[in-house]
Parts: structure tokens; C-alpha cells; sequence
């Protein structure tokens, strides 16, 4: 049993049989009244976010979640192979468990999963990746990166919001969290 003093972004706790993942955390000692630790945490599962306060000490259960480095292999179907990239174990994830990931990622791509008792949990991607538009109207002479967006469709098929200037076939930096456009990349 750990207590809430252990509490860390990315640790994994177990509430009523559930998998929470902390998200932030801040310890906060009033000036009266006893310490506190203020918590916001995503259920592993469906992604639902919740804030949780606990006492200064309360104990709490740690789930055990190991880590590792995989590479994003091909689609069997709707499930997704990937390998362990230490032992070369090849682990097939659902499309429930990948996301939203699977809009950015690209055969060959390292990424990060975590497993519980042998079961996956979570893809985590790098915070950014390079990818190719494939489809976007073609822009007007005089376009500028201050005059406005345009819908861009990637190579695996997510469309983003890029500047006017940006032309089909052009590799840009996305970043996997927001699916924000971070910039052109030459090569």
C-alpha cells in the first residue's frame, strides 16, 4: 500500500477495481487545516477524466504497470500488431485500447504501451510525428501563414487544419495530442 504522498503524474491506481492514470497533482498545505493532495486522474478504460482529493497520508492502491518500448508493426484486420521491441514478442492491440492514435500512426513507429497483467492498456505516442498530406485544395498566390487555414488530409487518413501555403505532397510536423499543426518539415 502506498499512500498519497507517492502520488506522481502517470501513476496508474486502483479505485473499485478500476485502473485511474494521474493526470496532475498538487500538494496543498493551507495555512489552517490539514495538507492535502488535489488530483486529476483518467480512468484507463473509457478515458472519463475526474478530480479527487485526498487527505495528507490516506493510503492508497498502486496498480502495477509496466512500460516498454514497441514498434507499430501493420492492421490485421480492425487489431494492431505490434513488437516488443526488447524481445521482438509480437502483442496484437484492439482498436478500443489504440484510439485516437491510430489517426497518426504509420507503420514502423515507436511508440509506448502500457500493460497490466498482460493486458494492454494504453498506446502512447511520441508528442510529435511527421507525416505526408496527401489531399489538400491547392492554395492561392499571395497566401500567407497569417491569412487563415485549409482542411489537409495525412497519409493515414486524419484530416488537420493547416496555413493556406501549405501544398499537396509537403511533409509536416503533427502533434499527437491536439492534432495541431506544428510546422513543414524539409527534407
Amino acid at each position: 500500500m502506498a499512500t498519497s504522498s507517492d502520488i506522481k503524474n502517470g501513476t496508474v491506481l486502483k479505485i473499485d477495481g478500476q485502473l485511474w492514470s494521474i493526470i496532475e497533482f498538487q500538494h496543498v498545505k493551507p495555512g489552517k487545516g490539514g495538507a492535502f493532495v488535489r488530483t486529476k486522474m483518467r480512468n484507463v478504460v473509457s478515458g472519463k477524466v475526474v478530480d479527487k482529493t485526498y487527505n495528507a497520508g490516506a493510503k492508497i492502491e498502486t496498480a502495477t504497470v509496466d512500460r516498454r518500448d514497441y514498434q507499430y508493426l501493420y492492421l490485421d484486420g480492425t487489431d494492431y500488431v505490434f513488437m516488443d521491441l526488447a524481445d521482438y514478442d509480437q502483442v496484437t492491440v484492439a482498436p478500443e485500447t489504440v484510439g485516437d492514435a491510430s489517426n497518426f500512426m504509420l507503420e514502423n513507429l515507436n511508440v509506448v504501451i502500457a500493460m497490466h497483467e498482460g493486458s494492454p492498456l494504453y498506446v502512447e505516442l511520441p508528442s510529435s510525428v511527421i507525416l505526408e498530406i496527401t489531399y489538400t485544395e491547392p492554395g492561392l498566390q499571395g497566401d500567407r501563414s497569417s491569412a487563415g487555414t485549409k482542411p489537409a488530409t495525412l497519409e493515414t487518413g486524419y484530416e488537420i487544419q493547416v496555413p493556406l501555403f501549405v501544398e499537396q505532397g509537403t511533409k509536416v510536423k503533427v502533434d499527437t495530442r491536439t492534432g495541431d499543426y506544428l510546422g513543414r518539415v524539409s527534407e
